[in-house]
């Protein structure tokens, strides 16, 4: 069997231990002689599924009881809109702090719903850091603040998010959910598409604070509605079923592993590999974010030349190191070493680095 390593940036490369559960399991699950992804969602084969993701989801993060975890449809860009169709009402002001393409996408939808205050934005750098906080303007009373975690196109991460103290703080997650540890009660909800830490693409992970369920306005569509999917436990229709099943398998392989702590040590091992192999190049290598904001689960950086950059995607690939071209608004390389991408993935790339160089 030929496995690459998958540096591509989502849909991500999943666990293979993962990938071969699923496979051995695919058309007999659990002696049903069905597949999941023909089981009935009202089953209790199912409903066993479902449960124990939101469980384990719930463990592995240290959620507080006061939250509850919805498993949705429609990707983070259905959350881009939703959120202040639930939240942003006339009258009010909602916060958005703009820190890359995708961050911006949540405010252009946000703008065609009520009033919107850009908090803070690093856009005239090209996105290459995380605004200080001496940089945000905050409005006297937000009914939430936006914010995307970490940016896979640019390759920055959020580190503090105890400088937005009270407010209600919603969160971007799709690219780093899983990446360690995180001090749920920050935020009002979190939202988070599958198809990078938490498996294939197909379902959102929502994490919203029971509160929030309380200011859902009537009048919105059911299926727009959090308290709809709360009170129905994720299954008021009919979900991605074979996806949540695959989010579970996840969740297990990453208690196996050592959960969070392990995974944020293994992260910041690897991404460690690849920022020394750009600082040590004497220039050859150009990190894009700055230091503080880097990401652990994103490494963006540039060659020379554009020549240089086509040459070295070319090699890379030929040794089965793929997925490392970077985003055309950035240009250059983009490695996503996300949990799945093994120890020996990141140390075959720093090499190849150091050997494309001399």
């Amino acid at each position: 069997m030929k496995r690459v390593f998958n540096f591509n940036p989502g849909p991500a490369n999943l666990p293979l231990e993962v990938l071969e559960e699923a496979q051995k399991e695919l058309t007999n699950y659990k002696d049903t002689g069905m597949s999941v992804m023909e089981i009935s969602h009202r089953s209790k084969e199912f409903e066993e599924i479902i449960e124990q993701a939101e469980t384990s989801m719930k463990e592995l993060l240290g959620i507080p009881d006061n939250y509850r975890v919805l498993f949705l449809q429609g990707g983070a860009s259905t959350q881009f809109f939703m959120i202040p169709m639930n939240y942003l009402r006339e009258g009010e002001t909602a916060d958005y702090i703009l820190t890359g393409s995708f961050a911006e996408k949540a405010y252009k939808e946000a703008v065609k719903i009520g009033k919107v205050n850009v908090a803070g934005s690093t856009k005239d750098s090209n996105f290459n850091r995380i605004p200080s906080p001496d940089e945000l303007n905050f409005s006297p009373s937000p009914s939430f603040v936006h914010i995307t975690s970490n940016n896979t196109i640019f390759g920055t991460q959020w580190k503090d998010y105890s400088i937005f103290g009270d407010f209600p703080l919603a969160a971007d997650m799709s690219s780093d959910i899983l990446c360690g540890p995180l001090d749920v009660s920050r935020f009002a909800l979190i939202y988070a598409g599958a198809q990078k830490n938490l498996g294939p693409s197909g379902v959102t992970v929502v994490i919203i604070r029971e509160d929030m369920l309380e200011k859902v306005p009537a009048e919105l569509p059911s299926m727009l509605k959090y308290n709809i999917h709360a009170e129905n436990n994720s299954l008021y229709n009919t979900p991605p079923s074979f996806s949540v099943y695959m989010v579970n398998l996840i969740l297990q392989w990453v208690k196996k592993e050592g959960g969070l702590e392990k995974m944020k040590e293994k992260n910041e091992k690897k991404s460690s590999l690849l920022y020394e192999a750009i600082d040590q190049s004497d220039g050859f290598y150009k990190g894009h974010a700055v230091k503080e904001s880097r990401s652990i689960m994103n490494v963006t950086f540039r060659l020379p030349d554009e020549e240089k950059e086509k040459k070295f995607i070319s090699e890379a690939t030929s040794r089965g190191l793929v997925g490392l071209k970077g985003h055309r608004s950035v240009g250059g390389i983009r490695a996503s070493i996300y949990n799945a991408m093994p120890l020996e993935g990141c140390e075959k790339l720093a090499d190849f680095m150091e050997e494309f160089k001399k």
